[in-house]
């Protein structure tokens, strides 16, 4: 008898409230106030907040632009260098929502089946990275910014930007290949959701196993195609724009990155929404096991960074060292406290603090898990291509906060609204009563 008193909760409707939209949308509209103000006042000389070696922070960019330091970048890679990495950043923590469904749906796994719903409103903001990241690509000043590889005559041997080993990638790094790989990934990880979802919610209107396995066969699809997308689109997004370079590794270790922001963006959204009320069926076993995948995948994401690192540290290859050596020392050593704070926020902390057995119970702690992960990514995903993009213009500042503001408004716009749509409780799965009566 010791369950019935859960059963009312599941009946729960997420208000998305007109005054948290409103919020929302101020908060996105001041993010691109931010980014307006900053690139103002670095256009002027003023700016703020750079991480620079050799300067003072308030002064770094503006010494380099005077000096004449570009290295071909101006403020507008910058800018354009933010837009992209947030894009693939939230598109990611997105695209991992169906990774997350998929591969409990096809385990026929039920601990997490108490809070799916969160998980399954991610995706919805696929779309947004999706048309803004193919918008930078068919412009061409912004895809040369972006690309190395996409620069004019670079794979021409009559012309005098040609570049032999960027040559010898043209079979793969070509306008009309990429194009079609990026509407790919985008197209069918999209859609591959939005089955998942229909079926799911036809679930709750009919409690047949049906609907069940039809979400399953989708999850199916979507881990044979992401299997293989996940890794090419590492290469495209992110690899691509330091074209020289290549690591074997760097599928899995963009993956580990995706995958526990992913992971830690459930994990925040659930204990805020148990905060205010909603979620009252998902138990501390439930959350427990949650967060013992964070633990988990941020000692595999570490356990991935640093063999790529140290294999190629004690390869000493030219052409590979020189990612990490941009990093580290190059570019006036601008990027080396993005570099050293990456380590920090994405594996000592969550190790430290996540290690213990009540701490994966504390909703205070795994708060502030969540918000080191979050951080700590995002910092990862700057260290991988403001580098390649920005060069010796890259910084911390306004821009990047504002662009920053900006899409995770939009991103929590698009998940709330999505959230407001169902049941926040999947009440007709099969394996309900298994995750309300979970217990570890």
């Amino acid at each position: 008898m010791a369950h019935k008193h859960e059963i009312p909760s599941l009946d729960e409707s997420f208000d998305f409230s007109p005054a948290l939209r409103k919020k929302l949308i101020i908060s996105a509209i001041i993010g691109v106030a931010m980014v307006a103000l900053g690139a103002f006042l670095l256009n002027n000389h003023m700016s703020i907040g750079v991480w620079s070696s050799g300067h003072g922070a308030e002064h770094g960019a503006a010494d380099a632009h005077a000096n004449g330091e570009h290295h071909g970048a101006t403020l507008f890679s910058r800018i354009i260098g933010n837009i992209w990495m947030n894009s693939v950043y939230f598109l990611g923590i997105s695209v991992v929502g169906v990774f997350f469904l998929s591969y409990n749906y096809v385990a026929k796994a039920g601990w997490y089946t108490s809070f799916k719903r969160v998980p399954e409103a991610l995706p919805s903001f696929i779309i947004v990275p999706a048309i803004i990241m193919l918008g930078l690509f068919l412009v061409p000043s912004s895809r040369e910014v972006i690309f190395h590889w996409a620069h004019h005559g670079v794979m021409d041997p009559a012309s005098e930007n040609y570049d032999k080993i960027i040559a010898g990638k043209s079979w793969y790094l070509n306008f009309g290949f990429f194009l079609v790989r990026m509407v790919s990934y985008f197209a069918i990880w999209y859609y591959l959701w939005t089955q998942i979802r229909k079926y799911s919610l036809l679930e709750d209107e009919n409690n047949d196993i049906y609907f069940y396995n039809k979400s399953r066969s989708y999850a199916k699809m979507f881990l044979i195609f992401f299997a293989v997308t996940s890794s090419t689109a590492a290469w495209d997004f992110s690899m691509s724009i330091d074209t020289h370079w290549f690591s074997t590794m760097f599928g899995w270790y963009h993956l580990a990155s995706w995958h526990v922001a992913g992971l830690a963006t459930i994990m925040l959204t659930i204990l805020l929404l148990k905060d205010h009320g909603y979620l009252k069926s998902v138990n501390f076993s439930a959350i427990h096991d949650l967060g013992k995948l964070m633990f988990g995948f941020s000692i595999f994401w570490a356990y991935v960074w640093f063999s790529q690192y140290l294999l190629i540290f004690y390869a000493n290859l030219p052409e590979e060292t020189i990612y990490f050596r941009e990093r580290l020392s190059g570019y006036d050593g601008r990027y080396f406290a993005p570099f050293i704070i990456n380590i920090v926020l994405n594996f000592v902390f969550p190790f430290l603090i996540l290690m213990a057995r009540e701490s994966k119970r504390n909703m205070i702690f795994l708060k502030l898990a969540c918000g080191s992960i979050l951080m700590g990514h995002w910092f990862d995903f700057y260290q991988m291509q403001m580098p390649g993009i920005a060069k010796d213009q890259g910084g911390i500042g306004i821009i990047e906060w504002g662009t920053t503001l900006t899409f995770a408004s939009m991103f929590i716009y698009f998940v709330a609204n999505q959230l407001s749509k169902a049941n926040l409780v999947a009440k007709n799965h099969p394996f309900l009563e298994e995750s309300l009566h979970h217990e570890i």
